[in-house]
């Protein structure tokens, strides 16, 4: 089965050090500019998902009770339904309510469009 989103190994790391203060994590990512375009990290159920909201999918990390869901605005899905999005984490701070911030860290996506096989399993071609 393809993964539409995944985490690299310093982001699980940040991710457990995250959870110990905050409880369970979740992921929304949205379609704004600049600092609106990163993915946020909220305690799990402090953003509010709905209709416009799709779930990319829930990322297990060793040591973590409950997987993190991955969230994105459906109009930001539009365009990125043909990508697989990699959530890792940089040096510098972001702006926001994500709970990173006063680490001095923010999360990143990095990405790559999917294989043609990729794309043929998820049904985009």
């Amino acid at each position: 089965m393809v993964e539409r989103v995944a985490l690299t190994a310093e982001a699980a790391d940040l991710l457990r050090r995250l959870t110990v203060v905050h409880g369970p994590l979740m992921f929304h990512q949205s379609g704004g500019c600049c600092d609106g375009s990163s993915p946020m990290c909220y305690p799990d159920g402090e953003f509010r998902t709905g209709a416009a909201d799709i779930h990319l999918g829930s990322l297990v990390v060793e040591g973590l009770d409950q997987p993190v869901k991955f969230w994105m605005s459906a109009n930001q899905f539009e365009y990125w339904k043909h990508t697989h999005l990699t959530v890792d984490v940089v040096k510098g701070r972001g702006s926001g309510f994500s709970v990173e911030a006063p680490e001095g860290v923010r999360f990143l996506i990095r990405s790559r469009l999917f294989s043609d096989e990729e794309s043929m399993e998820l049904g985009l071609v």
